[in-house]
């Protein structure tokens, strides 16, 4: 073959192989076997704005609680003392010490919370975590790298909203069904709620907001037009220690009013 009719076979094979990958990043584009090829969600600062009278009304908080830890293996110890949670449910006392009073409506202080990591605007894991294991993407979210974690437990004596677990020991034994889709951690490691990341880089929301029929309200804080700016210009909501000067990113609606804290 001459020089000439190689270099041009090996330009059009270039381009054979590259165009599939240019359609895997279109969101609905069509897959190799007719899948839908999703493009990842890109936001500033994503945040949640979590009705918690509609959540509660709906009974599906155990279900979320459930799913999310199902499907990123957080195990399972039966034991307060070394429990891990990802998102669980406190009352407004232990949610919101800080703004609590004597007279409380007994309406909001039978309601329960969902807690989980506020994926923080300045968050202080971040700044106490010698080794970057726990760092803050592009779009907000406060992520870990499990590899990088020694345990040293800077990031949970700085989180100031408890968001963080230890694995004091093998969290393996503990997981009754594995997802395989989502990596296992070991003893030693500290983790949290990452914002369901993986299905955010997928095009997809997080499972949390998936399942709560319309309770959990997902978008990008920077944008007026999100579904999560419109409902914070619709509703009074709450904040967890917005004092700290931290900037959480999880918004709570208390009420029907129309400003927020």
């Amino acid at each position: 073959m001459e020089r000439r009719t190689f270099l041009k076979a090996g330009a059009l094979a270039a381009v054979a192989a590259v165009a599939p990958l240019s359609g895997c990043s279109t969101a609905g584009a069509a897959g190799a076997e007719g899948e839908t090829v999703r493009q990842a969600m890109e936001a500033r600062q994503w945040g949640f704005v979590i009705d918690v009278e509609k959540l509660n009304a709906s009974g599906v908080m155990g279900k979320i609680v459930q799913a999310c830890h199902h499907a990123h293996n957080v195990p399972d110890t039966g034991d307060p003392k070394t429990e891990i949670k990802w998102i669980w449910e406190e009352g407004f006392e232990h949610s919101f010490s800080d703004i609590g009073g004597e007279y409380l409506s007994e309406r909001v202080e039978q309601l329960g919370f969902p807690i989980l990591c506020n994926h923080c605007e300045e968050p202080p894991c971040v700044r106490l975590c010698p080794t970057e294991a726990t760092f803050k993407r592009a779009d907000g979210i406060v992520a870990m790298d499990y590899h990088r974690c020694i345990g040293c437990r800077f990031c949970m004596a700085g989180c100031p909203y408890g968001a963080r677990s230890l694995n004091f020991f093998d969290p393996r034994p503990y997981i009754d069904d594995p997802n395989p889709d989502y990596p296992t951690r070991s003893m030693g490691v500290v983790e949290k709620c990452t914002l369901c990341s993986e299905r955010i880089d997928q095009g997809l929301e997080p499972l949390c907001a998936e399942l709560s029929e319309g309770a959990i309200v997902f978008g990008d804080l920077t944008d007026p037009e999100s579904p999560a700016r419109k409902a914070l210009a619709e509703h009074f909501t709450i904040r967890r220690r917005v004092e700290l000067g931290t900037g959480p990113s999880v918004y709570y609606i208390v009420n029907g009013g129309e400003a927020h804290a």
